[in-house]
């Protein structure tokens, strides 16, 4: 079985090939090749996590790695392209590989009268070899290749439609901050060499108690550096909302699924290093907890239904560093198939909403979308109730691990601001789906009549991604922090947990776990209670109706909060002062001061050597009277000055 592992990356990047060579003389058959190649890929993977999963020969606890040739023998530096597959990687591959898979099947519905299909289905190819790469991968240097890969295809898929301006600046802005995460990274990388010559993950795993904590805690933060560029965390979450000028499924598949989580797993794989430098651990808490609640209140007046979902997906990797930082590896980890699978659903699901709609993007021109188009209606409200934390759907088992944990761990201060971001979690999602789905439709009359479901290549992955959305939770986390999942992560994260002593809890359904899971549970209910009555709701049995009256006499109310969090809370604006204008004109200084003072001093240098070289050349005149006359007039003026000075 291991043997088949390398088959994984390799059939997509083989798809792209072939896409890109021959792909335009396709036509619509472009898709047939990146599909087949990606199911293939998803069919081997699902075979080595059973395999893994189940301890098969030869994987055991700690997995295995097969080692595919030297990539670069330079010495004492060597670097090996190798695989190492265990249980974390397991769970990244099921997430990676099936969210593809599905998001390519409806990418052949939403992007069938697009003139670049057949460069669309090239990239997305190359996406899913990037990122398995960077999933397998058991050095840093092969994971930084990977994770510079994965920028590339974000940049290349959000500027897709390139001739739109606004898309184009989107891709430039995020390949420009996602840099500014990635030095870090890289700076990271070279202090681990140069302190224990090695850059296999494991191999620095087991050494990394050999340094200073001081140099453990500098490479900890430089990880981090990285993956907070990658998940989009504060200071770096700026790009994150402006991607989503790229297609709809490129939203569902990178930046909501599967890229973004790759700072997550970093972290997560790593966390034996973030163990030994337990203030770095308190850094990654305060920027998680802080991005989830600033991106959430952000949220809260978004009218641009993929934009909604962008800033959710913020604020719940927001909750998955948090998780990381309080030592729930495993609750982290389990948050992160979850989420992978209902917002997967939730940005496809607004993709055929886009597509019904004749692409429109604001909620404020929609309404009543439940009546004409069921199947999306029925599977998002599935995701939103999933992302809102009830119970049994899969995010209500994550989240509330990830709560507990904290508390139990001590951190009550994450625990309490993981609680309200949750109430506001369940408020925006239930805002999204009364805007969209709810009370009577505000756009065009035209666009009404011409409202129609999504075809079923479109609908048919909104089904399957609902499946797990219902199920996955109870499926491989129940009974909490003691179900499937935690059986398999459990060796993986063993050495940090003991590192940071941390204890393994059983969970009791009475008692303080019982007492948080009603708290995390009521404040759910009560932010979807307040949504239902501010945006209406339509059910058998049920009646309410949108009061945009009421929503107009809180925004009054509270007129900064508003207006903040319609603008962001003006980082943007922050940004561009900073580093664009002030920056600007200070780089623009510097350059002057460069080309005047510094090129000015040297150029002036030379000009005045030239210049005296140039002076002093007409005495060398090659004559031999004119070298005896200045002989003699040297003589006269040494003989006058020495009777001068006798004189005197």
């Amino acid at each position: 079985m291991l043997e088949l592992v390398p088959l994984i990356p390799a059939l997509p990047i083989a798809g792209f090939a072939i896409t890109a060579l021959i792909g335009r003389r396709l036509g619509k058959r472009a898709s047939v090749i990146p599909v087949l190649a990606v199911i293939a890929a998803w069919a081997i993977s699902m075979a080595v996590v059973y395999a893994v999963l189940t301890h098969q020969e030869p994987f055991g606890e700690a997995g295995a790695t097969i080692a595919l040739w030297q990539w670069i023998p330079a010495g004492a530096f060597h670097v090996d392209i190798a695989f190492h597959v265990d249980a974390l990687t397991a769970a990244l591959l099921i997430v990676v590989t099936t969210i593809g898979m599905l998001v390519h099947i409806y990418s052949i519905g939403y992007m069938s009268h697009d003139p670049g299909y057949w460069r669309f289905f090239a990239y997305l190819n190359l996406f899913m070899f990037s990122m398995l790469l960077l999933v397998l991968a058991d050095n840093f240097l092969v994971v930084f290749v990977a994770w510079e890969l994965v920028g590339l295809c974000s940049y290349l898929l959000i500027g897709f439609w390139y001739r739109r301006r606004s898309a184009a600046l989107a891709a430039k802005k995020a390949f420009i901050v996602n840099r500014v995460g990635d030095v870090g990274f890289a700076l990271g990388i070279m202090l681990i060499w140069s302190q224990l010559g090695t850059l296999n993950i494991g191999e620095v795993i087991e050494r990394i108690g050999e340094l200073d904590s001081v140099v453990v805690s500098l490479i900890a933060l430089l990880i981090f550096a990285g993956a907070v560029g990658k998940s989009a965390q504060f200071p770096l979450h700026v790009w994150l909302p402006d991607a989503m000028e790229g297609p709809t499924p490129v939203s569902a598949l990178i930046h909501a699924a599967t890229m973004v989580n790759a700072g997550v797993y970093l972290v997560a794989r790593t966390g034996a290093i973030f163990a030994h430098a337990p203030e770095v651990m308190v850094v990654v808490v305060a920027v998680g907890i802080f991005t989830a609640i600033l991106a959430a209140s952000i949220a809260f007046t978004q009218t641009d239904i993929k934009r909604v979902l962008a800033y959710s997906t913020l604020s719940q990797l927001g909750y998955m560093f948090a998780a990381l930082g309080v030592g729930a590896y495993t609750a982290a980890i389990f948050h992160l198939m979850t989420h992978g699978f209902f917002k997967g659903l939730l940005f496809l699901g607004s993709g055929s909403v886009i597509h019904a709609v004749h692409e429109e993007q604001d909620m404020r021109r929609m309404g009543g979308l439940a009546k004409k188009i069921p199947i999306t209606y029925a599977t998002m409200a599935i995701g939103a109730i999933a992302i809102s934390g009830i119970p049994p759907l899969a995010g209500f088992f994550s989240k509330d691990e990830i709560l507990a944990e904290s508390f139990k761990n001590g951190f009550l201060w994450v625990w309490a601001i993981g609680l309200l971001v949750a109430g506001m979690t369940a408020f925006y999602m239930f805002r999204l789906i009364g805007l969209t789905f709810w009370g009577g439709f505000r756009g065009p009359r035209e666009i009404w009549d011409r409202v129609h479901e999504s075809p079923a290549v479109m609908t048919i992955p909104l089904i399957l991604l609902a499946i797990p959305s219902l199920f996955i939770g109870l499926a491989i986390g129940f009974p909490p922090e003691n179900g499937l999942l935690h059986g398999w992560l459990e060796p993986i994260f063993h050495e940090a947990r003991e590192l940071l002593h941390l204890e393994h809890h059983e969970y009791q359904v009475f008692g303080i776990d019982g007492a948080l899971l009603v708290a995390s549970v009521a404040i759910a209910v009560i932010g979807i209670v307040i949504a239902l009555r501010l945006f209406g709701v339509e059910f058998p049995g049920l009646r309410g109706q949108a009061r945009p009256e009421a929503v107009q006499r809180l925004s009054a109310r509270l007129p900064f909060p508003y207006r903040a969090s319609l603008n962001k809370w003006w980082f943007d604006e922050l940004y561009d002062l900073l580093f664009i204008r002030i920056g600007g004109r200070i780089a623009a200084f510097l350059w002057w001061f460069d080309r005047v003072v510094v090129d000015g001093t040297v150029n002036g240098v030379g000009v005045l050597t030239t210049d005296a070289g140039r002076g002093l050349r007409r005495v060398q005149t090659g004559r031999v009277q004119n070298y005896a006359l200045g002989i003699a007039i040297g003589l006269i003026v040494m003989a006058g000055s020495y009777l001068v000075i006798a004189g005197r």
